[in-house]
């Protein structure tokens, strides 16, 4: 770990006068911070907590069901722990997206705005809305930003004036597919499954050139189409639930007022579509959910830390990843399944003699 944090970068040092009066690049001084090796730390403690509750609830399931006593509850534990792990974890990240992007690294916001395909503006627009700069029913100058995108889909300039439109249309979350949620909600369907079978596709037809054949050509794609699938409903979900937030239930249950639909806009519409999308993780196979869910679980709790900290402080992130770390390898010692998914196999492999 010293030596990971020993690398110096720009994102961890910043530099600054002694003096504010002195001349740039005149009596400076360098602060460094730590947080580089964050993500990585995150893994591992993540992965020695999956192995501690694994461990305990495997004590727990041997104990009720010797004494004949594992209930159906216990039994729906067990298999939705892992795809409710992914749904908040991935509900915490767009969540982190909309409104803190900063909080995630370059690459997520740049691969989560691909998939998302959402104009930016519609965005900093949900944003306006939960900071009270853009408020329903006052002109505080925010019509030009929505009123830019009304101008290049032909709609009515008003609909993007909060001043005039007590909310904005849904039309405009729609992007151009029409007024109807349900309808919008099948084309993000249709849409994000051709972008994602591009990308998923070609990578599981590489793996079939290993030793090609038939069987494992309808293998690939099927893979292909379950994962593609499971990203295309994770998308149609996240909009359908803004949707059904701001047009379909929201109005009915928090009231049609201003004061309720500057509220439903300001966060609660984006909250329903982050609760609802990582339940999509359920077409995904068993095996994959777990791997997949302890995949972003470390993502969406460094969403909650600071990127970078004190440098005197550095040594809490060293024993906590020390600690983990020891968790994990014990447990690859002595019982190399409680380690699951591929990390459980890479450790088995050059751990185990």
């Amino acid at each position: 770990m010293r030596l990971l944090q020993a690398k110096k970068g720009p994102g961890f040092t910043e530099t600054a006068p002694i003096q504010s009066d002195s001349p740039p690049g005149l009596a400076c001084y360098t602060t460094r911070y730590a947080g580089r090796t964050l993500d990585l730390t995150l893994f591992a403690f993540t992965r020695a907590l999956d192995v501690i509750a694994g461990e305990l609830w495997s004590r727990r399931k041997l104990r009720r069901q010797s004494a004949g006593r594992w209930s159906a509850l216990e039994d729906a534990v067990s298999r939705l722990t892992d795809p409710a792990v992914f749904a908040l974890s991935s509900g915490l990240i767009m969540w982190t997206w909309i409104y803190l992007p900063s909080r995630l690294p370059r690459s997520y916001n740049k691969w989560i705005g691909s998939a998302a395909a959402v104009d930016p503006r519609l965005i900093e627009a949900l944003q306006r809305c939960r900071t009270g700069e853009l408020s329903y029913g006052q002109d505080t100058g925010q019509a030009p930003l929505l009123g830019a995108l009304c101008d290049d889909y032909d709609w009515p300039r008003s609909w993007g004036d909060p001043a005039i439109s007590v909310p904005f249309p849904c039309e405009i979350v729609h992007m151009g597919t029409g007024s109807s949620c349900e309808f919008h909600a099948l084309s993000r369907f249709a849409q994000s499954f051709r972008w994602a079978m591009a990308t998923y596709f070609p990578l599981n037809i590489l793996l079939v050139l290993r030793n090609p054949n038939v069987k494992a050509l309808r293998r690939a794609f099927i893979s292909s189409s379950r994962s593609s699938a499971f990203l295309g409903a994770f998308i149609t979900l996240f909009y359908y639930g803004v949707c059904l937030a701001r047009t379909r239930l929201g109005p009915r249950l928090l009231g049609k007022d201003v004061k309720s639909r500057q509220c439903i806009d300001g966060g609660i519409c984006v909250g329903i579509g982050c609760a609802l999308c990582g339940w999509s993780i359920l077409l995904e196979s068993a095996g994959r959910r777990k791997d997949i869910g302890l995949f972003v679980a470390p993502r969406a709790l460094a969403t909650l830390l600071p990127r970078r900290y004190s440098l005197d402080k550095q040594w809490r992130e060293t024993a906590v990843f020390s600690a983990s770390t020891a968790v994990v390898f014990t447990c690859v010692l002595e019982d190399k399944e409680r380690v699951r998914g591929v990390l459980g196999n890479v450790l088995g492999s050059v751990l185990l003699p």
